[in-house]
């Protein structure tokens, strides 16, 4: 049997296909984890983990009491 990757691999570069494909722009706020745990039929902790890998990768920026975004090419860590 095939080796599935983590739901939350999944998620990240799915995320990370719609940045490339220019459906997240720099400076946009990503779907809330409602709508991406809804989206994904999983957990909160599930997307966190996406979400935040991505956040310590420098794609996206948290902004407290606010939301998380897609980092623009100021934010992003090379």
């Amino acid at each position: 049997m095939p080796y599935a990757a983590p739901l939350w691999r999944s998620i990240r570069d799915d995320l990370r296909a719609r940045i490339k494909a220019g459906l997240l722009k720099p400076g946009e706020k990503i779907p809330t984890t409602k709508a991406l745990m809804e989206e994904y039929s999983t957990t909160s902790a599930t997307v966190r983990r996406a979400v935040d890998s991505m956040i310590e990768s420098g794609e996206l920026v948290g902004r407290q009491g606010i939301g998380v975004f897609v980092a623009d090419d100021s934010q992003r860590s090379s």
